[in-house]
């Protein structure tokens, strides 16, 4: 099977996702959006609820941040082992030079699999935020030109396939 006419499709709905750059404040959003879902940050935050945040709060934690760890571990796996070139553009120099395979997206996956995990065990009334947040993480990617659409297809499926797993092993 030939998955070229895909891939063409897949790079020109990416295109006209991307935000153009007479467009900065709606740039500077998408950057929140993209960096809201990098492992660094959640990483450090996860580590340090479990150090500050209540005693009751810490399987939850660990299991969040064993997660995170796992799903970066997998993502960078599968990156390396597709090895897609991100698409071109000035946005993301650091992506590019640290990681440049793009599919799958590992910030989809991420988002995806926090927002399955955290529906799962938080309060009902945090999953339209947290769906809202995955998607803006998405169409940040996509919209700052560091991922094409398949990318973040990719990472939320893997994101929701590993979190819904988890979450039922959870509960």
């Amino acid at each position: 099977m030939d998955i070229r006419p895909i891939l063409t499709a897949d790079q020109q709905l990416s295109q006209r996702i991307r935000i153009p750059p007479h467009r900065p404040v709606l740039r500077t959003a998408a950057a929140l959006f993209a960096h809201s879902a990098d492992s660094w940050y959640w990483v450090a935050g996860l580590l340090t609820a479990w150090i500050a945040g209540p005693r009751d709060w810490r399987p939850l934690l660990v299991l969040l941040l064993a997660s995170v760890i796992f799903t970066a571990v997998l993502v960078l796996a599968l990156k390396f082992l597709i090895r897609r070139p991100r698409p071109e553009g000035p946005w993301g120099e650091v992506y590019r030079r640290s990681d440049p395979h793009s599919f799958p997206s590992g910030h989809a996956a991420r988002a995806a699999l926090l927002t399955v995990l955290l529906g799962f065990a938080g309060p009902s009334w945090l999953i339209i935020p947290l769906l809202l947040w995955a998607l803006g993480v998405n169409f940040a990617r996509i919209g700052l030109g560091v991922h094409y659409l398949s990318d973040v297809i990719g990472g939320t499926a893997i994101g929701v396939i590993l979190g819904c797993g988890l979450g039922i092993w959870w509960m």
